[in-house]
């Protein structure tokens, strides 16, 4: 690593500068987020700099970067700024329409996928945004095929452009509506990563979520439940005989929506946790010949 003594105008000298720039803004990784910033800026993968500190900086690279990194200055996602983040094991555009996929999401796939559902089945995501787990969930069923829903029209032609972007676009469809109020058909796997924070939290968020990402993703009313209501009512009639909903958590949540779900006559099958503990995903199943119903 560079220590600062790199001659000007060359990719040490960027990166340390921009590190002290960062490290300032009370960024947590300064030097990794420099280098992906400045290996974007150039064209080469981040990686190829770590070995190439004296290497020159072209102009309209330079100019790039300092862009680049004044964004960052100012807390605006990095994936934003790049304009890309990846999610399971897929490369996914970003915008400022749909909250960053976030690898505690992830968790959301994996209780998807333990679940023993059939790989050709049907999939529904409700609140879609970038479309990540729903094409994860296809990445992983060869056979399957997927609709998401987004009240966002940008995010529901960002997730259709996602998927065109890792060779999904045959097996998923992607539409404008509130929840599952335009949807008529029943499936054996439905997904959501809802809105979940309470209102009188959002305030208090990290700039990069509260200022950046939008708030109809993000606020779940005075105690972070409103969206897991509507959804929870609408599973039963969703929801093929035997098949599952998995549905992301905040933290602490787990008990007030297992509450919801068995109000609905669903049975819960448990939580599975995040690396951090968080219980992250709960997993619901509308049972065969059972009397789960919307109430």
């Amino acid at each position: 690593m560079s220590d600062c003594s790199d001659p000007a105008g060359t990719v040490g000298a960027f990166l340390c500068r921009a590190g002290q720039h960062l490290r300032a803004a009370a960024i947590e990784n300064p030097r990794l987020e420099a280098r992906l910033m400045l290996g974007a800026a150039m064209g080469r993968e981040p990686s190829s700099l770590l070995g190439a500190t004296r290497a020159p900086v072209p102009p309209v690279a330079a100019s790039r970067f300092a862009s680049m990194l004044r964004r960052r200055q100012a807390r605006e996602p990095l994936a934003l700024i790049l304009g890309r983040q990846g999610f399971w094991t897929l490369d996914l555009a970003v915008s400022p329409a749909t909250l960053v996929p976030r690898a505690d999401s992830e968790v959301v796939v994996e209780a998807a996928l333990a679940s023993n559902l059939p790989p050709s089945g049907a999939v529904l995501d409700l609140g879609t945004g970038t479309g990540c787990l729903l094409l994860a969930i296809l990445s992983e069923w060869p056979g399957g095929f997927g609709i998401g829903v987004d009240l966002s029209p940008e995010a529901a032609a960002l997730a259709c452009s996602n998927a065109r972007r890792n060779g999904l676009e045959k097996r998923c469809a992607f539409f404008a509506g509130h929840w599952a109020d335009a949807i008529r058909s029943s499936f054996d796997l439905v997904l959501s990563n809802p809105p979940y924070i309470e209102s009188a939290a959002i305030p208090s968020l990290m700039p990069e979520v509260r200022v950046h990402e939008p708030a109809r993703a993000l606020d779940g009313g005075p105690d972070g439940l409103d969206a897991y209501r509507l959804i929870v009512r609408a599973l039963p009639r969703l929801l093929k005989a035997g098949g599952s909903a998995v549905l992301e958590l905040g933290l602490g949540q787990a008990p007030a929506v297992t509450g919801l779900a068995e109000a609905a006559g669903l049975a819960v099958q448990g939580s599975h946790a995040d690396l951090g503990g968080v219980s992250r995903a709960l997993v619901m199943k509308k049972p065969f010949g059972g009397s789960a119903s919307g109430r």
